[in-house]
């Protein structure tokens, strides 16, 4: 009865199928085809890297295109999870450049706070770098370790024109108007508003710091939030024993401080993670020495060609004198370089050679290569050593972002895409047509290259320097507390898209060839993009 059934059944799904389906089943039966096989579209990226395949040229990003797989959950479900290297982990996959306009505390703050991590740029002397890793290292959440403080000798015209470019209008007052000297009062609003003459000294009208509120060094942020409550103030001098200036407490900022659940912390003292960078001269072990008694947590050796002796003898040092400090080396763009490196003991490797938007690496020297073909092939080996890479470079768009972890990175390494943010060094300026810039410019460039990034292209001693990058703007951008969000969310839906929960999932699919590409066409690259329209204005996010 049970086989009488199923034969019913069977006879039952048969006769529901349609002609044309059964027309197409026999068909794949006589010309003994895979029904499966047929159905998957597409390109693994063995077969579109192979090195005897039918191509023999270097693919970058905008060259791919990933094809879509099965949804069968929602965005908010994909985790962005991934290694920075071999021991720091990172909940989001983005990390910001090692350049003198990208990458300071402010930066590296707000990017450890948003799950990332950044790296300090070695264009500053050895102290001053060490000054900023520490910044990162003993930042709380919700206290301004930074503070602009101004002199009792100021006048209010000197204050108004502070306030105009600044956009606050509170300070601190100490003894020498800088930051860590001992306090004297406090300036606000209220107490310039109605002083007709503006060539009166804050000394004159400020709060002094006996009918102030303040509070000792060490306090946490709960009981600080309490005094300012209890105490109807907006701002709370946090000081020495000696009455020196060590951070402030904003009511403002209190109010609009947001929980950062995937922050990048140490999971020991809960500070922030924070890396750094460094050359290849004997001089570097001296910074490298000050970064480790600073407290930084990964060293980049930062080289435009990484496979050099210079920097083997680098990694080989820093990994007998400091064991436990993770080490990322680069950049390098083939295996051959990325086997030397991993050989010396890296512990992630910079994958990324002339393909930065202010980099001309390639068009001067002739070297280099594709960073979508560079991305795979270094990534695959990197694996079998369980180092991850950091793609870095040529990343414009959180699409960009996708395919670098698609194709086997750990994290993305931006610089352009994070320039022009609020926390990248440098003041906002506005160009002729009324749109507000920062600058940013490449560490070859001529102006980068006299701050000492030379070292970076061995060319420290030349008595020619030989640019390799440029200068120029970016267009604001906000605060990366806004932005980065931006990007994260970009990344979720593409992955949702492919059909990975996780990054760990993407890149399972990648090695099995379950994830699917194929190569775009110009036409198909110009037919991707906004097209067609007489104008369109581009909105990033919803404000």
């Amino acid at each position: 009865p049970v086989s009488t059934m199923s034969t019913a059944a069977s006879r039952g799904v048969e006769r529901s199928r349609s002609p044309r389906a059964r027309e197409l089943d026999e068909k794949r039966q006589e010309d003994g085809t895979n029904g499966e096989q047929d159905l998957l579209d597409g390109f693994s990226a063995e077969q579109i890297f192979a090195k005897d395949g039918p191509n023999h040229s270097g693919f970058t990003y905008d060259d791919l295109i990933c094809l879509p797989g099965h949804i069968n959950f929602g965005v908010h479900d994909v985790q962005l999870g991934s290694r920075f290297t071999r021991k720091i982990e990172l909940n989001t996959p983005i990390v910001s450049s090692p350049m003198d306009t990208v990458t300071e505390s402010k930066m590296a703050i707000a990017m450890a706070l948003e799950g990332g991590i950044g790296v300090i740029h070695t264009n500053l002397p050895i102290d001053a770098q060490a000054e900023e890793v520490m910044k990162v290292k003993k930042y709380k959440q919700g206290f301004i370790t930074d503070p602009v403080c101004v002199s009792p000798t100021m006048t209010i015209a000197e204050l108004d024109e502070l306030k105009r470019e600044l956009g606050f209008t509170g300070f601190p007052v100490t003894e020498n108007g800088r930051m860590g000297s001992k306090l004297v009062g406090l300036v606000t609003k209220r107490d310039t508003d109605f002083v007709p003459d503006k060539n009166v000294r804050l000394s004159a009208i400020m709060t002094p710091l006996k009918d102030m509120v303040t509070a000792e060094e060490g306090i946490e942020l709960v009981e600080a939030n309490k005094i300012l409550q209890d105490s109807k103030k907006g701002k709370l001098p946090i000081l020495s024993k000696g009455k020196l200036l060590v951070a402030m407490i904003a009511r403002t900022d209190l109010k609009k401080n947001a929980n950062f659940p995937n922050a990048t912390k140490d999971k020991g003292n809960k500070s922030l993670l924070v890396a750094a960078a460094i050359g290849t001269r004997p001089a570097d072990k001296q910074r490298v020495q000050a970064l480790a008694a600073a407290g930084v947590d990964a060293i980049v050796i930062d080289s435009s060609q990484g496979d050099s002796v210079y920097q083997h003898d680098m990694i080989r040092w820093i990994k007998k004198e400091f064991p436990d400090l993770q080490v990322v080396a680069g950049n390098v763009v083939t295996k051959l370089q990325a086997k030397h490196l991993l050989d010396c003991g890296a512990d992630a490797l910079r994958v990324g050679m002339g393909i930065g938007s202010i980099c001309t690496t390639q068009e001067v020297c002739a070297c280099g290569r594709a960073q979508a073909s560079a991305v795979y092939n270094v990534a695959k080996l990197a694996a079998a050593y369980g180092v991850p890479i950091l793609a870095d470079g040529g990343i414009s768009s959180p699409g960009h972002v996708v395919k670098a972890l698609s194709l086997g990175a750990g994290a993305a390494m931006c610089g352009s895409l994070l320039a022009g943010t609020m926390e990248t060094p440098g003041e906002y300026f506005y160009s002729n047509d009324g749109m507000r810039l920062k600058r940013y410019r490449g560490m070859g460039s001529i102006d980068a290259m006299k701050k000492g990034s030379d070292d970076r292209y061995f060319g420290s001693s030349a008595s020619i320097k030989v640019a390799q990058g440029v200068s120029g703007t970016v267009q604001d951008k906000g605060s990366i507390h806004r932005y980065l969000p931006y990007l994260t969310q970009g990344v979720r839906h593409g992955m949702q898209d492919i059909g990975a929960r996780t990054v760990d999932q993407l890149q399972q699919m990648l090695r099995r060839g379950e994830l699917r590409f194929e190569l775009r066409s110009a036409a198909a690259q110009r037919e991707g993009g906004v097209h067609g329209l007489h104008s369109f204005e581009r909105k990033l996010f919803d404000a």
